[in-house]
């Protein structure tokens, strides 16, 4: 499944006990369909040591969540918005070549141009 989110990102979230919440995606997980999102959708681990003076205990960490409960925030008007795509003419290694980039449905602005810079 192609993912409209990737690394980076900054998302927030549109469903579930975070609802609301904003994060940046640490990982992805396409073929699963989900994201890691930094501070979103905590859970425990009970932890065991496996190794000699090693603790163990209670871990809170992140969870993955799908990627269709996330909608990517556009960097440039900070709001949540559908993403789109266009073909733009971009010159790589000396040739120029089309290239598919990622749009807000909202101002039209390049998402992955707005965030490199």
């Amino acid at each position: 499944m192609a993912m409209k989110v990737k690394k980076g990102d900054t998302v927030v979230v549109l469903s579930g006990k975070d609802k609301g919440k904003q994060g940046k995606v640490q990982g992805t997980q396409p073929k699963a369909g989900k994201v890691l999102v930094e501070g979103v959708n905590m859970v425990t681990c009970h932890t065991k040591p496996r190794r000699q003076g090693e603790e163990g205990g209670i871990v809170r960490r992140e969870a993955p969540l799908y990627a269709s409960k996330v909608q990517v925030v556009c960097p440039k008007c900070n709001k949540p918005t559908r993403v789109g795509t266009k073909r733009v003419a971009k010159t790589i290694s000396g040739k120029e070549r089309m290239v598919g980039v990622r749009v807000c449905k909202k101002c039209g602005q390049d998402i992955d141009d707005v965030k490199n810079v």
